[in-house]
Parts: structure tokens; sequence; C-alpha cells
């Protein structure tokens, strides 16, 4: 994957999200995580970005081609990081906004729309505040309930830990894996979150500087001794800080 037809960015990296599940893509800052989601949903072109090598598929179907709106009609809608929402609309319109691509009537809408404060009662409670003036909780959960609202199959999440207090990220985890559950909704997110997303996914991918350097089963993944020490800030001798590790040792052994 290539921005600006010069700057390399993924290199050579497969993934498979399985029907029905949720799939972590862990990595820090820089790792290439965001770029792999837009890769996906195709919001690569907005930012000079094209797929050089390889390709992207769906259910059998090729659609690293196709308009960003033609792959959320197929089922595929991505929740961006940084908890995107209409500022000035109020919470219940911005989730509104989320029904344009579907051909369905206002009953359809609102039944729809009352699914989604089921999984949200608090933007219920909010729901004809002015989103600019909710918290960073609340927002992010505008903007998953945003996607909701178009029915989708898969959702890429970006960050959705981001800036957000422990106590509201495993809120938001919570009824992501209740979405999962009871709905049937497959997850991929990307997350630097490392400890609690493989808490709740059922598989994880490593990456680092484009490539992914390691994955596996998200049970197996927490007791992967590199993981613990560089990832979970764990090792045999006890607790170390990310800070006090060195990273070329783990690309060493990940990447020879």
């Amino acid at each position: 994957m290539i921005y600006n037809h010069v700057i390399l960015v993924l290199k050579g990296v497969s993934l498979t999200v399985p029907k029905g599940g949720i799939t972590a893509l862990l990595g820090g800052n820089g790792a290439g995580k965001t770029t792999t989601l837009k890769a996906v949903s195709n919001l690569l072109h907005s930012e000079r970005g094209e797929v050089t090598k390889g390709s992207i598929k769906y259910r059998g179907q090729r659609i690293q081609d196709l308009d960003p709106a033609e792959v959320v009609k197929m089922g595929v809608i991505q929740v961006m990081e940084g908890r995107h929402c209409f500022e000035h609309l109020t919470v219940e319109e911005n989730l509104l906004t989320g029904f344009y691509t579907r051909k369905q009537g206002k009953a359809d809408m609102m039944a729809d729309l009352e699914k989604v404060y089921t999984y949200f009662p608090r933007l219920k409670e909010r729901r004809k505040s002015q989103a600019g003036y909710t918290s960073g909780g609340e927002q992010q959960m505008v903007a998953i309930g945003r996607a909701l609202m178009s029915k989708p199959e898969t959702i890429l999440l970006d960050e959705p830990s981001m800036g957000l207090a422990p106590q509201l990220v495993e809120e938001i985890f919570g009824i992501v894996k209740d979405l999962n559950e009871k709905e049937g909704v497959s997850f991929l997110l990307a997350e630097q979150n490392t400890n609690v997303a493989l808490r709740f996914a059922h598989y994880g991918y490593i990456l680092e500087s484009g490539r992914v350097v390691m994955d596996g089963p998200a049970a197996e993944l927490r007791e992967n001794p590199d993981v613990k020490e560089f990832y979970l800030g764990m090792s045999d001798e006890g607790r170390k800080s990310f800070r006090d590790v060195r990273s070329y040792r783990r690309r060493k052994r990940w990447l020879s």
C-alpha cells in the first residue's frame, strides 16, 4: 500500500476476518493499523493512497476498486478514529444519518433507532442534546450507533479506547461484545490497548512497521512471552514498562 505514489506503508499484510468474530489489529502508533482499515473500507483514495499489490475481498468479491458508499451497502462500515460526529446535530440526528444508505421506510428506521438505544441507553437520555457538547465516551457511542443504523455485517472500529477513561473503555468493549454475540456483527478493531483488546477479541494480528509480525487466537497471544513483555507490560521477572525495553530486540526475533 502506497501513499502519494512514494511512501510504502504496508508490506505484504495478509489477514482474515471470520464472519461472526471479533478480530483485533494490534500495534503501536504508526504500525499501519488505521491504514489497513482504510484499505478495507476504501477510504484510502481520499488521502491519495492506493493498494498496489494483492487484493481485498469481502465474501469472495474484490472490493478495493469500489466506491466507499458501495462498500457500505455491501455491509462493511468503518468507525473512524477520534469519535467523529456531526457536532451541530443532536445525538438522535447523528444516529439517523447512518440510515441514509438504506431504502426501507420510516417504521424500519425507528425500529432500528430503538434497537440502538437498547445497546446505548445513555444516548437515549441524551438524544436531544447537541452532539458536540456530549462527553468523549458518548461521542464514541454515537459513532458506533450511527454505524449500526446502516445495518452492517462487519464494523471496522479504529482505536475505540483512545482518550477514554478505563471504565468507559470497558463499557464500550462490553457493548462490542454484546453486538457481536446478540446481533452477529463481525468486528475488525484496530487498538493500541492490547490488554483490553485481547480480552474481548477471538483472534489477533500484531503489526509493526506495516508488517504482520505475529498472529494467533487471542487467548494464546495473551500468554505469549513476547506479547506479555512488550505489549502487556509483563515479563517472567514481573511488570516492565514499555519504555524500559528496546524494540529492536523484539524486531530481531520476530522479523528474522
